[in-house]
Protein backbone atom coordinates (compact mmCIF):
# COMPACT_ATOMS: atom_id res chain seq x y z
CA UNK A 1 0.00 0.00 0.00
CA UNK A 2 1.57 3.28 -1.21
CA UNK A 3 0.08 6.67 0.24
CA UNK A 4 0.83 10.04 0.61
CA UNK A 5 0.41 12.76 3.47
CA UNK A 6 -0.69 15.74 3.02
CA UNK A 7 1.62 18.60 4.47
CA UNK A 8 -1.38 19.67 7.15
CA UNK A 9 -1.09 15.82 8.10
CA UNK A 10 2.33 15.62 9.22
CA UNK A 11 1.88 18.97 10.68
CA UNK A 12 -0.62 18.14 12.71
CA UNK A 13 0.84 14.50 13.17
CA UNK A 14 3.78 16.69 14.78
CA UNK A 15 2.16 19.13 16.83
CA UNK A 16 -0.75 16.81 18.61
CA UNK A 17 0.69 13.20 19.35
CA UNK A 18 -2.86 12.05 20.17
CA UNK A 19 -4.61 13.02 16.99
CA UNK A 20 -6.10 11.21 13.84
CA UNK A 21 -3.49 12.58 11.96
CA UNK A 22 -0.82 11.12 14.18
CA UNK A 23 -2.29 7.60 13.85
CA UNK A 24 -3.03 7.66 10.21
CA UNK A 25 1.18 8.74 9.94
CA UNK A 26 1.85 6.18 12.54
CA UNK A 27 -0.53 3.29 10.51
CA UNK A 28 0.92 4.33 7.68
CA UNK A 29 4.66 4.15 8.46
CA UNK A 30 3.35 0.28 10.12
CA UNK A 31 1.54 -1.09 6.91
CA UNK A 32 2.85 0.12 3.97
CA UNK A 33 4.74 2.83 2.12
CA UNK A 34 4.71 6.58 2.77
CA UNK A 35 5.91 8.42 -0.81
CA UNK A 36 7.74 11.52 -1.06
CA UNK A 37 9.11 13.48 -3.57
CA UNK A 38 11.51 16.89 -3.14
CA UNK A 39 8.45 19.02 -3.79
CA UNK A 40 6.32 17.59 -0.62
CA UNK A 41 9.58 17.29 1.67
CA UNK A 42 10.30 21.23 0.98
CA UNK A 43 7.30 22.58 1.46
CA UNK A 44 7.18 20.49 4.76
CA UNK A 45 10.24 21.60 5.31
CA UNK A 46 9.01 25.70 5.01
CA UNK A 47 5.82 25.20 6.88
CA UNK A 48 7.69 23.37 9.57
CA UNK A 49 9.96 25.78 9.85
CA UNK A 50 7.68 29.16 10.39
CA UNK A 51 8.05 30.96 13.43
CA UNK A 52 4.51 30.69 14.75
CA UNK A 53 5.69 26.27 15.36
CA UNK A 54 8.50 27.47 17.25
CA UNK A 55 6.20 27.69 20.69
CA UNK A 56 5.21 24.11 19.92
CA UNK A 57 8.42 22.30 18.93
CA UNK A 58 11.83 23.30 18.31
CA UNK A 59 14.28 22.89 15.46
CA UNK A 60 15.74 20.12 16.84
CA UNK A 61 12.71 18.35 17.06
CA UNK A 62 11.54 19.20 13.27
CA UNK A 63 15.19 18.37 12.49
CA UNK A 64 14.60 14.57 13.91
CA UNK A 65 11.31 13.91 12.35
CA UNK A 66 12.60 14.97 9.13
CA UNK A 67 15.32 12.91 9.30
CA UNK A 68 13.73 10.12 9.86
CA UNK A 69 10.78 10.74 7.59
CA UNK A 70 13.62 10.63 4.50
CA UNK A 71 15.08 7.30 5.98
CA UNK A 72 11.76 5.72 6.25
CA UNK A 73 9.53 7.10 3.13
CA UNK A 74 10.10 5.53 -0.23
CA UNK A 75 10.87 7.95 -2.67
CA UNK A 76 9.27 9.57 -6.01
CA UNK A 77 10.69 11.24 -9.33
CA UNK A 78 7.69 12.88 -10.48
CA UNK A 79 7.35 12.12 -14.02
CA UNK A 80 3.28 13.04 -14.18
CA UNK A 81 2.65 17.32 -13.72
CA UNK A 82 -0.74 17.33 -12.52
CA UNK A 83 -2.77 20.68 -13.39
CA UNK A 84 -6.28 19.64 -11.62
CA UNK A 85 -6.18 21.64 -8.58
CA UNK A 86 -8.33 24.70 -7.90
CA UNK A 87 -5.80 25.45 -5.34
CA UNK A 88 -2.21 25.16 -7.27
CA UNK A 89 0.32 24.55 -5.01
CA UNK A 90 -1.48 21.42 -4.09
CA UNK A 91 -0.60 19.51 -7.37
CA UNK A 92 2.27 18.45 -6.33
CA UNK A 93 0.70 15.66 -4.36
CA UNK A 94 -1.78 14.79 -6.81
CA UNK A 95 1.69 15.07 -8.97
CA UNK A 96 2.97 12.15 -6.62
CA UNK A 97 0.33 10.34 -6.11
CA UNK A 98 0.23 9.32 -9.64
CA UNK A 99 3.87 9.28 -10.61
CA UNK A 100 4.04 6.77 -7.23
CA UNK A 101 1.45 4.57 -8.03
CA UNK A 102 -0.36 5.39 -4.86
CA UNK A 103 -3.60 4.18 -3.13
CA UNK A 104 -4.71 6.85 -1.05
CA UNK A 105 -4.04 11.05 -0.48
CA UNK A 106 -4.30 11.87 3.55
CA UNK A 107 -5.48 15.29 3.46
CA UNK A 108 -7.45 17.68 5.48
CA UNK A 109 -7.34 20.32 2.92
CA UNK A 110 -10.86 21.19 1.43
CA UNK A 111 -9.16 21.41 -2.08
CA UNK A 112 -7.76 18.09 -2.42
CA UNK A 113 -11.00 16.55 -1.16
CA UNK A 114 -13.13 18.04 -3.51
CA UNK A 115 -11.57 15.60 -6.20
CA UNK A 116 -11.61 12.39 -4.30
CA UNK A 117 -11.41 9.90 -6.06
CA UNK A 118 -8.73 11.15 -8.76
CA UNK A 119 -7.77 8.65 -11.05
CA UNK A 120 -8.47 6.05 -8.57
CA UNK A 121 -6.67 7.66 -6.05
CA UNK A 122 -8.63 7.70 -2.66
CA UNK A 123 -8.09 11.23 -1.24
CA UNK A 124 -9.82 11.10 2.36
CA UNK A 125 -9.52 13.44 5.93
CA UNK A 126 -7.46 11.71 8.21
CA UNK A 127 -10.46 10.19 10.12
CA UNK A 128 -11.94 8.59 6.75
CA UNK A 129 -8.45 7.46 5.83
CA UNK A 130 -8.01 5.46 9.03
CA UNK A 131 -11.67 3.94 8.80
CA UNK A 132 -10.34 2.85 5.71
CA UNK A 133 -7.34 1.22 6.48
Amino acid sequence: MRRVLDTNVFVSALLAPGSKPRAAVDRVHQKGKILLSFATLTELYEVLSREQFRRYIDKEDIRHFLAALTREAHWVDVDVQISACRGPKDDKFLSLAVSGQATHIATGDADLLALHPFQEIRILAPSEFLEAL
